[in-house]
Order: structure tokens, then sequence, then C-alpha cells
């Protein structure tokens, strides 16, 4: 398989099929989110749309912290409101560009993910968190409120109760504790972070990509639906899948006690 490397100013994207690599790259500021990271981040989310034999992306970040948050609003800008703030906010919402990628979405929380930090990795389908890392939305101390996910997809993802504990408090978890509310699926050592990542993302990437993309639509698309509604997507989506190569592969394999081949198709 080609090798992918992309720099670029604000992340590093790399791709190495059926893996593929995001890291936030501004440790300097302890990667934050700013405009030119969210429009990179759409980039990477544009290339993934034209490599089909990247299965899953792992996004990380570099230095010691995964991200504490995102650039503030300039009060100049502030001081304009309305259609200005608006249009700054949703320039930024790096987060529900990640949440956009079809395909499976690792994140590897290296460090702290506070903020914006967390709502990036909120909008990752799987979370793995170093030992030393925390987690936490501390908007409302500063008198704000999130606005790239993290009021809908925490309570969720950890219930009513504690995402409210969380954000009403703007107190941190640390790793240990966020991994016992279910806000990450796994915490390690700083040192074996990415080697458990990658082991994730392998053994995603093992399974049939038409597969995995389905069962994710149909898990966070049901999450917005009635139990009836999401069943009949859940159905949908099985009869689609009914058309397509990858099933009859699996199919075959399970007969003749073979390790599968997935072609994406």
């Amino acid at each position: 398989m080609v090798r992918t490397t992309l720099k670029h100013r604000s992340l590093r994207y790399e791709a190495s099929p059926p893996l593929a690599w995001v890291t936030l790259g501004r440790p300097g500021c302890d990667n934050l989110v700013d405009l030119l990271m969210t429009q990179e981040l759409g980039d990477v989310a544009d290339l993934l749309q034209q490599q089909p034999e990247v299965r899953v992306l792992v996004v990380t970040g570099a230095g010691k912290v995964f991200s504490r948050g995102r650039e503030p609003l300039p009060d100049a800008e502030r001081e304009l409101g309305g259609d200005v703030v608006a249009r700054w906010m949703r320039d930024r919402r790096a987060a529900s560009v990640l949440a956009s990628v079809a395909i499976p979405v690792v994140a590897a929380i290296n460090g702290d993910a506070i903020d914006h930090g967390l709502e990036l990795a909120l909008a990752c389908d799987l979370r793995i968190a170093s030992k030393t890392a925390r987690l936490g939305v501390t908007d409302v101390s500063r008198g704000q409120v999130p606005w790239d996910g993290a009021t809908q997809r925490l309570p969720r993802l950890v219930g009513r109760g504690r995402a409210l504990d969380m954000l009403l408090t703007s107190r941190l978890a640390p790793a240990d504790e966020a991994l016992e509310m279910g806000l990450v699926n796994a915490v390690v050592g700083p040192d074996h972070l990415m080697e458990q990542a990658r082991q994730a993302a392998e053994t995603l990437a093992s399974g049939a990509p038409v597969a995995s993309r389905y069962a994710k639509e149909a898990v966070l698309g049901g999450s917005d639906m009635s139990l009836e509604q999401g069943l009949r997507l859940e159905a949908d989506l099985n009869i689609l899948l009914h058309s397509t190569q990858d099933r009859a592969i699996g199919i075959q394999s399970f007969l003749h006690k073979t390790v599968p081949q997935y072609q994406g198709r």
C-alpha cells in the first residue's frame, strides 16, 4: 500500500492503509483548536473520501496534551456581536468536522482533553486515554457554554447526571474516573498508548468496512430517533448490506473457515 504523509501547518496526516493518523500539531499552545486546524481537519475528511483503502482513523496530539481547548474569540470580534460571533463559532466547529468522518475514528488521548479538546475526543468512536490525561469542560466557569457538541455528546455517552456534574462544576476527571463512567474505553500507561491505539485500530480495520460504516451510522443516527425509527434504520441498512461483495465474502469465509479478505465493496 502507498504511504501518504501530509504536514499541514496545524496538524500532520499520515496514511498507511488500512490505518491513517492525524496528529494535532500545535504543541506550543497546547494544541488549541483554531480556524486553520478546523479547515485542515476538513481537508483530511475530504481526503478520506478519496482513500477507500483507509478503514480506520486515529487522532492524537503532539507533545504532552491532546488539546486544552480553543483559541479565544478576540474582544474586537465579540463586540460586533450577532452574526459575526455566530460565523466565528461555525467556522471553528472542528469536532463536528471530525464527527462527519464515515469510517471508525479512535482518539488516542495522550494528555489533557479539555473544553474543545474533549469535544474532539467525544466526536470519535472509541477513546483510549493515557493515565496522565484529565478530561473535562470548563466553559461554564468562564461564563460560557460549549458549542461544538459537549452538551449533546457527553450526556449520550455518560448519562445526564454525570454530564451535568462535569459541565456545571467545570471539574476535570482523571483518566481512571473517565474510564469508570464510560467516557473512555481504556486507560493505559503513556508509554503504551500509541501501541494500544494501533491494536484497537487494527482490530476495527479487520472487520468488513461497509458493515462498520453502516453500524456506526445506525448507532449515531438512531440516537436521535425514536426506538421504532432506529429499528427501521437498522433494518434498512441491513438490507443494503445484502447487496455488497463484503457480505458474500464474509459468508464464504464462515462456511470455509477462512480469514475473510474484505474489499470494502
